[in-house]
């Protein structure tokens, strides 16, 4: 049987990844005021931070409906493929279960909750598509990816704590404190949902680059195959530094790729917010 990997628009690949690896993407959905729009296709980045800026109120993101799904389903089914989904965690979104609903009326169809988010969920598309190339089936692949899920390494640092205070993540009390401290909290996804981590103080591109030490100093478990600079709105120089600073701490990996986070990070997180996402050996 033909396989096709399909994945929701949380998963930040980039156009080239996505082409390169002939992924079809079903978007989520942005409500920004009384627009509803496809995530990725109607709605960017860019448009999240000038809705903040003009309405100092956050968007919010909706899953595909069950008729998305179907649709998209149905497309490669009827053409004689057998399709596997890749979806953000359960706990962020519906996505999950309208994705199995759908799966269970086309038939023909595997659906993985990642446990993730970004390129967190992305790590395991990939893995998806390289095992498929290969020959794998569409069992093998649904059930070895299910299992790296658990493997996943998924983090970001905030330089400002507005968007998850606007989002209602953190107190107006917490949010007051942390800005006249100039705290940067690290946000990890674990076990599906996110969390705080360790606080960082200072400028943000030294932050940034502190966080990545602690993720990767002195480390020997960590998967060499790909690592991911994942982050909204950052300038270059600072991805370039934290480029060279993964090779400094963490030198082999077959790929370093860079991507800009989507319209999901974006209105959680906000603004220079970067992120190194990778997969612990087995």
């Amino acid at each position: 049987m033909k396989i096709k990997i399909t994945s929701d628009s949380t998963c930040d690949l980039s156009p080239e990844l996505i082409k390169k690896y002939d992924i079809d993407i079903l978007p989520l959905y942005v409500v920004m005021g009384d627009d509803t729009l496809k995530d990725g296709i109607e709605a960017t980045p860019k448009d999240i931070y000038e809705f903040v800026d003009k309405t100092g109120v956050l968007p919010k993101t909706s899953a595909p409906n069950l008729s998305d799904f179907i649709d998209l389903f149905k497309k490669y089914t009827e053409q004689g493929f057998e399709v596997i989904h890749f979806n953000i965690s359960s706990d962020f979104s519906s996505s999950y279960a309208t994705a199995c609903l759908a799966a269970a009326e086309v038939g023909g169809v595997r659906i993985v909750d990642t446990r993730n988010l970004s390129t967190g969920s992305g790590l395991v598309v990939l893995h998806a598509c390289e095992m498929a190339q290969s020959g794998a089936s569409a069992e093998e692949i649904a059930k070895e990816c299910s299992e790296l899920t658990g493997r996943v390494e998924a983090s970001f640092v905030v330089d400002s704590i507005d968007y998850l205070h606007k989002g209602g993540r953190c107190s107006s009390v917490a949010a007051l404190g942390a800005n006249l401290l100039k705290l940067k909290p690290c946000i990890e996804v674990i076990d599906g949902k996110m969390k705080s981590a360790k606080k960082y103080r200072g400028l943000i591109d030294r932050v940034i680059l502190n966080y990545v030490t602690d993720r990767l100093l002195g480390r020997d478990d960590i998967d060499k195959h790909r690592i991911f600079i994942t982050h909204t709105k950052c300038s270059k120089h600072i991805v370039d530094d934290v480029r060279k600073k993964i090779s400094e701490l963490s030198p082999g990996f077959d790929e370093i790729l860079e991507t800009t986070a989507g319209c999901t990070i974006t209105s959680h997180c906000g603004p220079y917010t970067l992120g190194i996402l990778f997969i612990r050996k087995g």
